[in-house]
């Protein structure tokens, strides 16, 4: 069965240092771009970052440039999202997305989702 699996979420201090990852099963990333999005109760999901298996590209959303790199591991058919800087505004749920193959990190269908990871930022 093809699945993503996200983990590293968790409670950590403002200012502090979360890495989170995802994980690909059943398929390989390779020729997709996987993208990571976050969603709070009673809000749209929003995209966090998104880098392309095919040609290395990234893609961040303005508020987290500079703050959350985005790198893969091909060999581990894994993503990270390295979030530095955290905010009690980057409380959500973390999940992370891969676009079916030869699909750039502007496209807007993903085939597979994770089941998300939790981040809580105190202040």
């Amino acid at each position: 069965e093809a699945q993503l699996v996200e983990s590293g979420g968790g409670l950590v201090q403002a200012g502090g240092s979360l890495r989170l990852s995802c994980v690909a099963s059943g398929f390989t990333f390779d020729n997709r771009s996987i993208a990571w999005f976050r969603q709070v109760p009673g809000k749209e999901r929003e995209h966090v970052s998104c880098i392309s298996r095919t040609d290395g590209s990234t893609l961040y959303a303005d508020a987290m440039k500079g703050r959350f790199p985005i790198s893969s591991d091909g060999a581990k058919n894994t993503v990270y999202l390295q979030m530095n800087s955290l905010k009690p505004e980057d409380t959500a749920v973390y999940y992370c997305a891969a676009t079916p193959r030869g699909y750039g990190c502007h496209a807007i269908r993903f085939d597979y989702w994770g089941q998300g990871t939790q981040v809580t930022v105190s202040s």
